[in-house]
């Protein structure tokens, strides 16, 4: 290919001088090209007005314009992420021990493939649940992408064409025009009027003029140099030919795209998952050797005692968790869809949950990210149509760039039935707005001839044209006193966050054909308009509702902080908090992460400062969401726990995303931190009554095993017990949730679940221990006629049976009655029911379970039928274990504030 490559350049006689550009660094050329006049930029690059000649040799040497991404995952490494992590290592682990203990060495007439299929079993569904749902995710995703189709005028030999940004290659000459996104970093060799926003890139809400003229003197940022346009940039008005100097990655906007693509931080829903997988395996490799020891000391047969404690090892294990977790986030996902949310990363929903801080933006998410009218006033501040009737001629007749406040004025003209008034006047002349004048003027004539100029625009260089007011009924001069008024009148709105223009009007200009600049001079100012982005009608509602469920709303704004003081006021956030973009510049990081705590509010913030902020944030030990839609959200929404977008929003921000919202409504958020709170419910559900439950079986298993003359239960019954059970916990993620476990963020603490495990298991170990005994002592020696050691061989292995067959029934009962009892703090079955899932699922396992013994599975399973006389002792255990359980559960809520 590099051969290929090289041999081409030789072919098209590329100058060393060419080749020697494509080795420097982009930011370098792009100062070279701002200090040099087009014609030497034209040379430099070997190109010329009409075009490029050699595309394909230019694209060679600098590359494609095509941004950095983060690549994609094979599938083998989505496999790979979806099978694999701590505890599925433990279950394999757990079923290659079991294969090589009870297949490969082991007689051919004993070889037994249970254990090894239950914990694959669970391995595989777990991954495939997590591999397809991420797969469909994605999919999703990138169609939104491919949605996206974006096309710029490239000249080539002469003549003009659209063409996709993709094929654009340094030397290339492209028009750019109003509204157009710039696709590469350019040098501009011709303009009219052009006006570029650079507020993705720099956080400047103002856009900026650019020229053609060199700059001799460029500093050392290419951002400062107004002959230079960037991509990710828009054209606001104007046009100009531009030469492409550098695309792709080599772009500034590339470099912010090539931070992004970088993997992003570790979530608190990952270091938690793993942080509680570690404490279930250190439980695991604490009691395991125990096991093998004892009873291997004890009953003298160590293999069997290696058996005894991989069974005890697997045990321990909740076989689930992984299918439990990954069913969970499944099931959200899908319920998420439905609310017109795109999960791109699982995980995703459950931070979601555990998000107690969301940062957003101001525009679009708060407010409806458009401009409204509020008031047309006199210079007094009264409202006065006159001033709405010259604002509507001037913004209905302009013919040059329309802006938001134009349609604004429209808009509110026709809604107070004005719109007729155009009728009544004809257009003469006009001069478009621009950023220089900051006003545009249009020169009308009434049906009898007499014309005017009306004119609008910045209330300050309005002042400056003006040289009367209409004050208190009467045409007044404009003295220093009363422009002083005006201008306080002017602030008080500004304040009240609206912005306000200024209208005035001269009778009689020049003659037609004659209009120009010098007629915008000792005008009548007549009043102002004051316009507002309006909150959205749900915003208030949303922050509230948010706020009522635990999560604080930050607003981390590039715009300025009287409107953003104002409109958070309206939506209900605490607007005497706020910071601006320089007072978090002079702050280092620990005064800056003491100021984000008490602060709500921060405007005219640069990308940096808002990922800054973030960072802060979750070094505090939040829980962050960052909801944004542009690439100067990006850094910040990768530094989040889960960065939040929109289906409108630049590539860069929707791959920087993990959810995706196709409606911009921080309502769905509030939705979606209750599923992701459910979702953490029924997880932690099953992870802390199995664990527990697990636990309490091992130890009793544990003290019967030092005592007893046989095994409490063999291997293979304890996987079918793990197994009836485990099935039982599959409608864990149709489970109901306690409205109250639904107020407040959820993170994943796994002290709590080493604390549930020491208190509630022990406490079912109490009731085994007492049915060891009753069954050893009373139930079985009343069946057999005599104590074990009284019995021969024969008997005994019966005797053992049915041993086994009680603790398997009790064991199953006291287990699946714990799911009850422990998955609300709250009286089971009266104060909260389990989902009919959860009960129906339980109750077959409880029936199918009891009647083991009695079939040939049981005999199997070397189990003997139950005598009537067990079951009303252990209705009795049941009835003391669930007393017990909810005394204890009093205590530990009381003591540690939490039961889940």
């Amino acid at each position: 290919m590099i051969k290929k490559q090289l041999e081409t350049e030789k072919d098209l006689n590329v100058t060393q001088e060419v080749r020697g550009l494509a080795a420097r660094p982009a930011s370098a050329r792009l100062l070279e090209a701002a200090r040099q006049t087009p014609q030497e930029v034209f040379a430099a690059y070997e190109t010329t007005p009409q075009g490029q000649p050699r595309p394909d040799i230019m694209r060679a040497l600098f590359g494609r314009n095509e941004l950095a991404r983060k690549k994609a995952d094979s599938i083998l490494k989505r496999l790979f992420k979806a099978f694999i992590n701590p505890f599925t290592v433990v279950l394999i682990v757990l079923a290659v021990i079991s294969f090589i203990t009870d297949y490969v060495i082991v007689e051919p007439e004993d070889r037994d493939l249970t254990a090894v299929l239950i914990v694959g079993i669970m391995v595989f569904i777990s991954g495939t649940l997590r591999f397809v749902q991420e797969v469909r995710s994605g999919n999703a995703a990138e169609r939104l992408q491919a949605m996206v189709k974006t096309t710029i005028a490239v000249l080539r030999d002469g003549e003009s064409g659209e063409r996709p940004i993709s094929e654009l290659v340094v030397g290339d000459v492209i028009r750019l025009a109003a509204g157009d996104m710039i696709p590469a970093d350019v040098r501009i060799v011709e303009t009219k009027d052009l006006f570029v926003s650079q507020s993705s890139l720099t956080g400047e809400s103002e856009p900026m003029e650019k020229w053609t003229a060199a700059q001799p003197q460029t500093g050392g940022n290419p951002l400062e140099c107004n002959n230079l346009a960037f991509m990710g940039s828009t054209v606001v008005s104007g046009s100009a030919l531009a030469l492409v100097i550098a695309v792709g990655k080599d772009t500034l906007f590339g470099a912010l795209a090539r931070r992004v693509a970088e993997t992003r931080v570790r979530t608190n829903f990952e270091k938690g998952v793993n942080a509680v997988s570690w404490v279930l395996i250190r439980f695991m490799v604490g009691m395991v050797p125990v096991v093998l020891f004892l009873n291997g000391f004890t009953k003298g047969d160590w293999v069997q005692a290696a058996l005894f404690a991989l069974s005890v090892a697997v045990g321990l294990t909740p076989e689930m968790l992984p299918m439990i977790v990954s069913a969970n986030l499944a099931k959200g996902a899908v319920a998420m869809s439905r609310k017109k949310v795109i999960v791109k990363h699982l995980n995703a929903i459950q931070n979601l949950g555990a998000m107690n801080i969301l940062c957003t933006d101001k525009t679009g998410t708060l407010t409806q990210d458009r401009i409204v009218l509020e008031y047309p006033l006199d210079v007094h501040g009264n409202v006065d149509e006159r001033v709405l009737r010259h604002a509507f001629l001037n913004s209905y007749h302009q013919t040059g760039l329309r802006n938001l406040m134009d349609e604004a004025i429209v808009e509110h003209a026709y809604e107070t039935n004005m719109l007729p008034l155009w009728q009544d006047y004809r257009k003469v002349d006009e001069i478009p707005f621009d950023f220089t004048r900051r006003r545009m003027s249009v020169v009308v004539a009434d049906k009898a001839g007499k014309t005017q100029i009306i004119t609008k625009g910045a209330v300050e260089e309005m002042l400056s044209i003006c040289s009367y007011a209409e004050y208190k009924g009467n045409v007044e001069p404009l003295t220093s006193a009363l422009s002083e008024e005006i201008l306080a009148t002017v602030r008080r709105y500004n304040e009240a966050g609206l912005r306000v223009i200024a209208v005035a009007h001269k009778t009689n200009p020049m003659v037609a054909g004659a209009f120009s600049v010098a007629d915008e001079s000792d005008m009548v100012l007549i009043g102002y308009l004051a316009f507002l982005d309006p909150p959205k009608d749900s915003a208030a509602a949303a922050v509230a509702a948010l706020k009522e469920y635990g999560v604080a709303v930050k607003v981390l704004t590039g715009d300025n902080d009287a409107v953003t003081r104002s409109v958070c006021g309206q939506v209900g956030l605490r607007s005497h908090s706020l910071l601006l973009g320089s007072d978090v510049e002079a702050m280092d990081d620990a005064a800056l992460r003491a100021a984000a705590e008490r602060t709500d509010i921060f405007a005219k913030l640069t990308p940096q400062q808002k990922a800054r902020i973030v960072t802060c944030l979750r070094e505090n030990g939040h829980t962050v969401g960052f909801m944004g839609d542009g690439i100067n959200d990006a850094a910040a929404m990768k530094a989040s726990d889960v960065g939040i977008s929109v289906d409108s929003a630049v590539d860069i921000a929707r791959e920087s995303a993990d959810i995706i919202l196709l409606e911009k409504d921080l309502m769905v958020l509030e939705q979606g931190a209750i599923e992701g709170r459910r979702i953490y419910a029924n997880i932690i559900k099953y992870i802390k009554m199995t664990a527990s439950s697990n636990f309490g079986n091992m130890f009793s298993v544990l003290a019967a095993s030092a005592f007893l003359p046989f095994l409490p239960l063999a291997p293979l019954q304890i996987l079918v017990l793990n197994l009836i059970y485990d099935i039982s916990c599959t409608a864990m993620p149709w489970d109901n949730v306690d409205a109250d476990f639904l107020k407040q963020p959820k993170t994943w603490d796994a002290s709590s679940i080493s604390r549930f495990m020491i208190w509630f298991g022990p406490a079912s170990s109490v009731f085994d221990i007492t049915t060891f005994v009753l069954l050893y002592t009373y139930i079985c020696p009343l069946v057999f006629g005599g104590a074990y050691e009284t019995l021969d061989a024969g008997m005994q292995v019966a005797f053992v049976g049915l041993f086994q067959a009680g603790w398997f029934v009790e064991s199953l009962w006291t287990q699946t009655l714990v799911l009850h009892m422990l998955r609300t703090p709250k009286v089971p079955f009266l104060r909260s029911r389990a989902s009919w899932q959860v009960t129906g699922l339980t109750s077959l396992g409880i029936l199918a379970g009891t009647c083991i013994p009695f079939t040939t599975v049981g005999g199997a399973l070397d189990m003997m039928p139950l005598p009537g006389a067990f079951f009303p002792w252990l209705f009795a255990t049941l009835a003391a274990y669930m007393l017990l359980t909810t005394t204890l559960k009093g205590i530990f809520i009381k003591k540690y504030g939490e039961l889940l």
